[in-house]
């Protein structure tokens, strides 16, 4: 813009510039803006110079940040004006002025078109120049249609092509659904024989945006791309004006890669030979040089080129010789280039064939973490969490702690995180992983958030065998004379919970382990504080037989701190000493914390929330999002990192426990026990990507010789082995026979076979109120079950994991566990068939004595597949009702429809109570008849002896005490019903029975709740009696009760007799 011709304008800019101060700025241009309006009131009077003139004042005045709210006709005015110098004016002040709803742009419609179609070039790039910076919907509908004729002509100069291709392409951005592109496939590949650089380089970037919206629609456009490339490698009519320090075009190079990214991977041969040629150029001509320009523009090639490469899934050559390349990146001065080789190494970790290459760059890497620039710190510490496995964790996570008490603050947290998440997901076994914690909370304990410390509590008290290991480490550490308050709060934890494991050990007594922890308890907070209480009075329940010192030590502390400022404190200090004084009583209050239901790692989910600095993936690496569940879809999947390892590794099916690790194996068998470990099952995900792999169920170790490598599942042993937890035990060679009995494991192990192939269904038991139904199904379509329902029911009322139902499609299994009035049941959907179940709806109705809360479950189950969903249930008040679980689904157009009842039955919710003499007489005699003290005479009672009947109370969690009755053909026992609305219920029962007639028993309970007494003695009514057949004759009278003075009793021993 010739602008010295303006003396106004030019007197206008230096006194704003010569202002002093903002006041001054503002008094110029009001006046100014008062002046210019006055004058354009009296439009008549003005010549084109001084419109030209008033408009660029108006665009100083609203590029120095004033509003400019009236001349915009005037604006709009100089666009339709015959000479070059005015309609510059008017395109260049209206684009910056009007945004694209202004009103006054409909009127200038019409003039931009016609200056696009005419024959003036000048007036044909200014048009197009205001539609693109413009780019409104209007100007999109008008204007588009003349804008591809202008790109495909042959008449139009390169000048304004190129300038109507980079329109069309902010016009297609800005409404992609207005702008017609439809068959411009054929248009596209004409354009692209273009020989002029600028337009192929705007064309190519309008290809680009295309493609990414549709890339099946320009396949024919890869040989011509492919073709460009090779013309650019070989520098083959390329003019000196397009060649970047001997470069040829860098940026039609970049753009056209970044084209061949957005197809699947091409199959042509000759195509994909000519390529992978110019690739190879492009790798082998690459290299670091002393330019800065040069490096640039070369390194923007390159590294688009490696993008290309791993998109293409290239030979393993290939793949070796671009991870050599950025090695030599990586290991140059210059702190630019090493920074993209970091990140370029880090998006090669998405191809699965150059781990072990990456490796050997291992210390290379590692180096980069003590550099001075903080962003190659960040870019090693993201390339070595990602290359990390099996095989380099221990290395890796090793030099992360060394690396730890060095680093720099603005990187500690992050280095914190991501060692502690690879010591969960790599660790060889939990005695490494906990040496690992506690050393990452002694070197940086300020930047340990809590889900770290959590995770060890988990891991440790789901797992026995560490228990005590990990109470002698803290205790190691609180020993310290210098200790950061996390690691007061894991070692008073663990020490509170398992130090009575130690006692034998040498300065490991209850009062050595007290002092070393109360040292530290006048230094920390008073959240700390409350939880080291807690850890004082475990001590004290667990130092048995009772130390008085210990007690008086103790006890001191919960009086000193009844007062405590805190109110937390306070009730625990109030509450503790209460406690303290009851005795062996406060045993089951006090007992050992419970396992820790199965969860996804927190720390997992928090790395997903943190890898936002993570570099950029390419384009073709974006996969599909897919809407999970909080459901765990288990399926056949391949390992990130490390070597592949079996779908699934077999499991013992014996205890109760939930390993919370979620740790990664590296093959199909389990590693020799070591160090007290447990062994672990693989992991696996719901999709390939994921990066948190969740949580499998393991099981504790033999205690002897390490556990026997299991053979590689097959497909049809793949949900077998995803509910080996649930399985009933069965001989190995078992040969599966369904029927009315518990299903024996190798049944559950047969999976593919239909019933022609000899797993024919049988028929539902009879009585079995719970067959199984076909919605709209034809009558030979019809699933029975493979064994009877009622029987998998009765088995997982004393169990708490089996077969709760199975038929040939799916099979339903039920893991739980129970704290007092809470549970968790964890249902596993297995699907059977060879084609997913698709329409899944799981809902359950509760009674009015449960509340249950279940997660949602997903809509399709993949063939061969579990799907895994929690259901977490109160106990409200005691009942026999239990909740129903309605399930339906559709297998090849079939819907099949599932009520099954769910083993939330009343003993769930009992915990049996060791009860002495002296406390039961009392107790008893307190309850002194209806309502909440009921005796029944049942008849068709199993005949049990004494032993089986007592070991039946014992499987339905009612304790048994021996010794409390003189009689000893009676049966005496005890239980805590916990409920919501009653807290703890003290049960109490009496069986009577009779030698000689095993087949009727009088039975009496008592508790301090009418409701619970009632249906206490009606679920012990179910579970005693057997259902006669028919024709039974009937049982004889009940013979009359001994008294005490019959069975020559005195003393006490007459007294309990009579009481009872």
């Amino acid at each position: 813009m010739a602008l010295s011709g303006m003396r106004g304008l030019s007197v206008f800019i230096s006194d704003v510039r010569n202002c002093q101060n903002k006041e001054q700025e503002r008094l110029r241009v009001d006046k100014e803006l008062a002046n210019i309006r006055t004058r354009f009131k009296n439009e008549r009077g003005l010549t084109p110079y001084e419109k030209k003139k008033y408009v660029w004042k108006m665009l100083y005045i609203y590029m120095l940040g004033y509003d400019v709210d009236f001349g915009h006709m005037e604006t709009v005015a100089l666009i339709s004006a015959p000479k070059y110098a005015e309609k510059q004016v008017g395109y260049i002040v209206t684009s910056c002025l009007l945004n694209e709803n202004h009103d006054f742009l409909r009127l200038v419609i019409n003039t931009v078109r016609n200056d696009i179609i005419g024959r003036n070039e000048t007036f044909q790039c200014l048009a197009l120049t205001m539609v693109g910076n413009v780019g409104g919907k209007e100007f999109s509908e008008s204007l588009a249609p003349d804008v591809q004729k202008l790109v495909i002509s042959s008449s139009c100069r390169p000048l304004v092509r190129k300038k109507a291709a980079l329109c069309l392409l902010r016009l297609y951005r800005k409404n992609p659904d207005v702008v017609n592109v439809d068959g411009w496939s054929e248009r596209m590949v004409q354009l692209l024989d273009e020989r002029d650089i600028g337009v192929l380089t705007a064309v190519m970037s309008l290809l680009v945006s295309l493609v990414a919206n549709n890339p099946e629609g320009y396949w024919n456009c890869v040989p011509k791309c492919v073709r460009t490339l090779e013309r650019l490698t070989r520098s083959q009519d390329i003019p000196q004006e397009y060649t970047y320090y001997g470069i040829p075009s860098p940026w039609l190079q970049v753009k056209t890669m970044r084209v061949l990214q957005y197809f699947p991977s091409i199959e042509d041969p000759t195509i994909r030979r000519s390529l992978f040629e110019v690739l190879q150029r492009i790798l082998m001509g690459t290299d670091v040089v002393k330019n800065v320009n040069k490096n640039n523009a070369s390194h923007a090639v390159l590294f688009e080129a490696l993008a290309l490469v791993m998109h293409l899934d290239a030979e393993k050559e290939m793949m070796a010789q671009c991870v050599a390349l950025l090695g030599r990146f990586i290991a140059v001065r210059e702190p630019n280039i090493r920074y993209l080789g970091l990140e370029n190494m880090t998006r090669m970790l998405l191809v699965t064939d150059v781990h072990d290459s990456i490796k050997r760059h291992q210390a290379q890497i590692i180096s980069s973490l003590k550099d001075p620039d903080i962003s190659i710190r960040r870019r090693s510490l993201d390339l070595l969490y990602g290359m990390c496995d099996v095989s380099n964790a221990k290395d890796i996570v090793e030099e992360l702690l060394q690396y730890l008490t060095t680093a720099d603050f603005g990187i500690r947290e992050e280095l914190a995180l991501k060692a502690a998440i690879l010591a969960e997901k790599f660790a060889p076994d939990l005695s490494w992983y906990v040496d690992v914690i506690l050393q990452l909370i002694e070197k940086a304990g300020d930047f340990v958030s809590d889900d770290i410390w959590y995770r060890v509590v988990q891991f440790v008290t789901n797992n026995d065998d560490l228990q005590a290991y990990s109470a002698a480490k803290a205790r190691d550490y609180l020993d310290k004379p210098a200790v950061h308050e996390t690691m007061v709060k894991v070692g008073g934890y663990l020490l509170g919970e398992y130090s009575h494991l130690l006692s034998r050990r040498p300065g490991c007594t209850p009062k050595e382990i007290f002092h070393i922890i109360h040292d530290k308890f006048p230094t920390v907070t008073t959240s700390t504080k409350a939880l080291l209480l807690s850890a004082y009075v475990k001590i004290l329940m667990h130092s048995q037989p009772p130390d008085p010192e210990l007690q008086e030590l103790v006890m001191g502390v919960f009086k000193k701190y009844e007062s405590f400022v805190d109110a937390e404190v306070q009730q625990r200090a109030v509450e503790y000493f209460a406690l303290s004084q009851k005795g062996i009583s406060m045993m089951d209050i006090l007992a050992e914390m419970p396992k820790f239901p199965e969860r996804q790692s927190a720390l997992l989910k928090k790395a997903e929330d943190t890898e936002g600095d993570t570099a950029e993936l390419s384009a073709t690496k974006l996969r599909m999002q897919q809407q999970v569940s909080n459901a765990l879809v288990v399926s056949d999947v391949k390992q990130t990192n490390g070597p592949p390892a079996s779908p699934l590794t077999r499991l013992s099916s014996a205890p109760r426990n939930i390993d919370q690790m979620g740790l990664t194996d590296s093959s199909a068998q389990p590693p020799p026990l070591a160090n007290g470990a447990v062994p672990r099952a693989v992991p696996v995900a719901a999709a390939a990507h994921s990066v948190a792999p969740a949580p499998a169920p393991a099981a504790p170790p033999a205690p002897a010789a390490p556990p026997t490598p299991a053979p590689a599942p097959s497909a049809a042993d793949l949900l077998g082995d995803l509910l080996a937890p649930l399985a009933i035990e069965a001989p190995p060679g078992a040969v599966p026979t369904p029927g009315p009995a518990s299903t024996p494991a190798s049944a559950i192990l047969a999976l593919e076979a239909p019933p022609s192939a000899g797993l024919a269904p049988a028929p539902p038991a009879p009585g079995d109120s719970l067959a199984l139904a076909l919605m709209d199904g034809p009558p030979q379509a019809q699933v029975q079950p493979l064994g009877s329902i009622a029987d998998w029911f009765r088995s997982l009322s004393i169990k708490e994991s089996g077969v709760l139902y199975e038929d040939p499609l799916i099979q339903v299994g039920v893991k739980s566990d129970w704290r007092g009035p809470q549970g968790r049941m964890v249902l596993f959907l297995g699907n059977k068939s060879p084609a997913p179940l698709v329409n899944v709806k799981a809902v359950t109705v509760a009674p009015s004595n449960l509340r249950a809360q279940l997660t949602p479950v997903p809509e399709v189950i993949p063939p061969r597949a579990q799907v895994q969903f929690p259901l977490d249930i109160v106990c409200l008040h005691a009942s026999r009702e239990v909740p129903v679980l309605d399930f339906t689904y559709t297998s090849v157009n079939v819907p099949v429809s599932l009520r099954l009842r769910l083993p939330a039955v009343l003993n769930k919710f009992l915990q049996a109570t060791p009860v002495l003499a002296h406390d039961f007489v009392p107790k008893w005699r307190a309850l002194s008849g209806p309502p909440t003290k009921l005796q029944e005479v049942v008849r068709g009672v199993k005949p049990l002896p004494l032993p089986d009947m007592a070991d039946l109370f014992t499987t339905l969690h009612i304790g048994v005490c021996p010794g409390l009755d003189p009689n000893p053909n009676n049966v005496v026992a005890a239980a805590t019903f916990y409920s919501e609305s009653g807290g703890a219920t003290l049960c109490l029962v009496r069986v009577e029975t009779d030698p000689a007639d095993r087949t009727q028993v009088r039975l009496t309970v008592a508790t301090p709740d009418a409701t619970t007494s009632f249906e206490f003695k009606e679920f012990l009514k179910e579970q005693l009696i057997d259902i006669p057949s028919a024709g039974a004759p009937p049982p004889p009278p009940p013979p009359v009760a001994p008294s005490p003075a019959s069975l020559g009793l005195t003393g006490p021993a007459a007294v309990l007799a009579g009481l009872i």
